[in-house]
């Protein structure tokens, strides 16, 4: 008689009892052309959820589309993932061999970066524009005793002032629309405001103080337009607390349809007084240089800026032997990338290099001309290295996944963990809560296509003692597993649990009281440092845990399921602490007072206009410094939480 093992009998009843079921059929992983240097899956599950550009190439490395996204992530995975699409698309993805991506800190400056690229490469399959408009401006005609504001868009080469340029055409009517309510500005043409003898409808409804016909003194107008243009030079957090101040008393009025309008004014008005680095900077030909490592693999990123505008950048891996540091290998860098081409009269570098003196003075010698190499900067050039940074942590984000498969993970991992073949499926829980509150475990799933996010899931927890991680985790364990062994679940081939000897201790006991004792459990700890590439596996029945190399692609893969069951399990907490609390988000960010949290919701009319906000706008905020700035920018900014 044919015996099985537990594990063999269980499968063996599971498939027959769901031999219907479609998870246990083997996913068909999407194919692009079949690159060998480019992996969909992986590429995708890696990309980040911030604004930014991405390049479409063929496989002669030419760029045929250029688009921008306010989730890099969702947007791109839509061109792999739709069931439908148009035919302009669908003939585009048949000749996409690589796809490329530049961070952005907000969406309007991934608008000007697209269209600085698009007018760069002309992409085959972007719209390209014939007349090559340019970006609009507000003009204001100064030279006359009764200056209008109007829309522009050409040459700048009549009197008076230019502001801009905006990201669209809509935004400058907008904010014309805005500026004509706020200041009373007149918008009508020369020749109307000539032969008027009494005031237009736009005095009646209060959209002009009639200057035509004299109803305003030259001087009173003056003031009027100079608050309008000191709004738009961007000096306007006056013009700004006159709104708030008026938002305040007609709430307290009462007049709540009133307060609501100021508080859409202030909202407008806060989205429109962004200014652009290309519209700040123009003149400016530099390249900022941003650096990322994982210890075994180096990003250098260099990041473009050509005539005060960001045009691109470029990913660059270079090889070390040994434990080459980064100032080390940006020294190298520079080196070898600049003596061999033309360099930008300014050279920003995330580091201070050895070498900085000698090869500024070659490369002035070479070119003709000054150059200087940065590593201490402030402003818009802090601001670029920043930006430069990001691309480089994206960069080696994609390059990790990239070089090691997934497939290639698991074959690791079976041999790490001593299996007999690679495994298919692994699960990984985590606990989080705050002192106890609102305690979530998460559970999420991969198999070799990569996460299955659809079976992901969530365990509201109520453990006996308030903050017990050990009794929280094997509650899960327990509500999870019974479902598997009743065949509900599929039964993964290994169950990791984030943290040591005690959650491997309640992993085991709550799999032995559902007779699944045979499952290949691993706990995984951090290290003394908590820092990746220091995990420790424990595994039932060895007293020593194993400690795998650092450029192991096995720890790659743990590292990667359990940060992922950790974000899992974050968001899900904060979710529902908040939903406990009935509170906004922004009473869970640290150093952020009552007070501080009621002037940046006046500032920008809402939780959604702070969400909207970059980093540089938070800061000129009363009471904000540019570290709380950024602790709320990221903060609003998880991935996976615009």
């Amino acid at each position: 008689m044919e015996r099985f093992s537990k594990r063999e009998e269980f499968a063996r009843k599971a498939r027959f009892k769901n031999r219907s079921n479609s998870k246990y059929l083997e996913a068909d992983p999407n194919r692009m052309n079949d690159t060998s240097t480019f992996d969909t899956k992986s590429f995708l599950r890696t990309l980040t959820h911030r604004p930014g550009v991405y390049r479409m190439l063929n496989d002669k490395h030419k760029v045929i589309y250029v688009g921008k996204a306010r989730d890099l992530r969702k947007r791109v995975s839509s061109y792999f993932h739709r069931t439908q699409t148009s035919v302009k698309t669908a003939a585009m993805m048949e000749l996409v061999a690589r796809v490329e991506v530049t961070v952005t800190n907000t969406e309007a400056e991934a608008l000007l970066l697209e269209y600085n690229l698009i007018k760069q490469h002309k992409p085959k399959f972007n719209v390209v524009l014939r007349d090559d408009k340019s970006y609009p401006y507000i003009y204001v005609s100064t030279d006359h005793p009764f200056p209008r504001l109007r829309f522009h868009r050409g040459p700048r080469k009549g009197k008076g002032r230019y502001f801009g340029p905006y990201p669209s055409t809509s935004a400058v009517r907008q904010t014309l629309n805005e500026l004509q309510k706020l200041f009373l500005i007149r918008n009508c043409r020369d020749t109307f405001f000539r032969n008027r003898s009494r005031p237009c409808l736009q005095y009646q409804i209060r959209r002009c103080t009639a200057p035509c016909t004299g109803l305003i003194s030259e001087s009173n107008y003056a003031e009027d337009i100079g608050a309008a243009i000191q709004f738009l030079e961007g000096r306007n957090q006056s013009v700004i607390d006159t709104f708030v101040a008026r938002m305040d008393a007609t709430s307290a009025d009462q007049d709540y349809e009133q307060a609501a309008r100021f508080r859409d004014q202030i909202s407008k008005l806060k989205e429109i007084e962004a200014r652009q680095l290309v519209s700040r900077s123009a003149g400016k030909d530099l390249d900022v240089i941003g650096f990322a490592s994982n210890g075994v693999i180096h990003c250098v990123t260099v990041l473009f800026i050509r005539n005060g505008a960001v045009i691109g950048s470029r990913d660059h891996f270079p090889r070390s032997q040994g434990d080459a540091d980064k100032h080390k290998i940006l020294n190298s860098f520079v080196a070898q990338y600049y003596l061999g081409r033309d360099a930008p009269s300014e050279i920003i570098i995330d580091t201070e290099i050895e070498d900085r003196d000698l090869l500024e003075a070659e490369l002035s010698e070479r070119i003709g001309r000054k150059v200087s190499i940065k590593s201490r900067v402030r402003g818009d050039r802090q601001r670029w290295l920043d930006m430069a940074r990001t691309n480089a942590e994206q960069g080696l984000s994609l390059k990790v996944a990239s070089n090691a498969t997934i497939r290639r993970q698991f074959a690791a991992l079976a041999e790490a963990l001593e299996l007999e073949e690679p495994p298919e499926r692994l699960e990984c829980f985590d606990v989080s809560h705050t002192s106890g509150e609102a305690t979530v475990a998460s559970c999420v799933v991969f198999n070799t296509a990569g996460p299955m996010k659809s079976d992901y899931r969530r365990f509201n927890l109520k453990p006996a003692a308030a903050g017990d991680d050990y009794s929280a985790m094997a509650e899960a364990l327990k509500r999870r597993y019974a479902r598997v062994k009743k065949g509900e679940v599929p039964m993964p081939d290994v169950l990791f649990v984030d943290g040591g000897k005690g959650q491997l201790s309640e992993a085991m006991t709550v799999l032995d009281e559902l007779e699944l004792d045979w499952l290949k459990v691993v706990a995984v700890a951090k290290g003394r440092a908590r820092k990746p590439g220091a995990e420790r596996l424990f595994l039932p029945g060895r007293k020593t845990p194993v400690q795998l190399p650092t450029d192991s692609s096995a720890l790659l893969l743990v590292q990667q399921i359990r940060d992922e069951a950790h974000r899992f399990a974050i968001m899900g907490h904060r979710q529902r602490r908040a939903k406990t609390r009935n509170t906004s988000r922004l009473e869970q960010i640290p150093g952020l007072g009552p007070k501080k949290r009621r002037e940046l919701l006046r500032q920008f009319g809402g939780l959604q206009g702070v969400i909207a906000a970059g980093i540089d706008d938070l800061v000129k905020v009363r009471g904000i410094s540019r570290s709380l700035a950024e602790t709320i920018y990221n903060d609003l900014h998880i991935d996976g939480q615009p």
